[in-house]
């Protein structure tokens, strides 16, 4: 399979090796210092896309893989304001997208046993439930997308929390979480430094707590993710989210 990198940071430079060491060739990397390389030309050189730039370019290099008529695989996070009208603009062009805040495969096994969960825990009220969320110093956001899609599959299935509601707390401070409503679900960001990326769902009764928790060891997973969502969807066409590649069902 041939690859077109577009964002060749760090999250572009592994998913580089791990491409190679699955016998995918490189044939387009498009970093900060030569975007005039990125045509559809250039695109079409590739069999499939992956997209890891930042929320300024990301929907302008869909336009182009769409332009080019190549899958494409978006990591990039930032621009889901406007997933209709990209999902309109895919499916008028038969192209390929596949999307997700995370594309581990661990952090989707938990996504879909977060859901479970969640829906179990209705029959126990007594329990109250929030995220966390650690990552390293220089994400500057918060909450991360990945909390966002924990929160999401939590308000989803419990009956008791309608809307989520971030609080970015400073290591070693104390909650804030003073004015957080009985209806909303916590979802506490903090930024420590070197930490790929911790994400806890905790139920909190009188008698005891469950936690659930994922925790990166790395970036590695991420970026195999990627690669295995690029080999998934390359054959395909449509608007995928990364549900669609994986079956959960048990």
């Amino acid at each position: 399979m041939k690859i077109a990198l577009l964002g060749y940071g760090k999250m572009g430079k592994i998913i580089e090796k791990i491409a190679i060491d699955r016998k995918h060739e490189i044939v387009l990397k498009i970093g900060t210092g030569n975007q005039d390389q990125l045509t559809t030309e250039n695109l079409q050189m590739a069999d499939v896309a992956i997209e890891f730039s930042t929320p300024a370019t990301v929907l302008s290099n869909i336009d182009l893989c769409f332009k080019a008529n190549i899958p494409v695989v978006v990591g990039t996070t930032g621009w889901y304001n406007e997933l209709q009208q990209v999902k309109k603009q895919c499916e008028q062009s038969n192209s390929a997208l596949i999307y997700a805040t995370n594309f581990s495969v661990g952090v989707n096994i938990f996504f879909y046993v977060n859901k479970v969960l969640a829906k179990l825990m209705n029959k126990y009220p007594y329990y109250d439930v929030q995220v966390e969320e650690i990552h390293h110093t220089q994400k500057l956001d918060s909450p991360s997308g990945t909390a966002i899609t924990i929160a999401e599959g939590i308000i989803e299935n419990l009956d008791a929390k309608k809307e989520w509601a971030n609080v970015l707390t400073a290591s070693g401070d104390e909650t804030a979480d003073e004015n957080i409503k009985n209806n909303q679900l916590l979802i506490e960001s903090f930024r420590i430094e070197n930490v790929p990326g911790t994400h806890t769902v905790i139920y909190d009764s009188e008698v005891d707590s469950i936690e659930f928790k994922h925790t990166a060891h790395n970036r590695n997973g991420f970026a195999l993710g990627a690669i295995l969502a690029a080999e998934w969807v390359q054959d395909k066409k449509g608007f995928h989210s990364v549900q669609d590649m994986f079956d959960f069902s048990i």
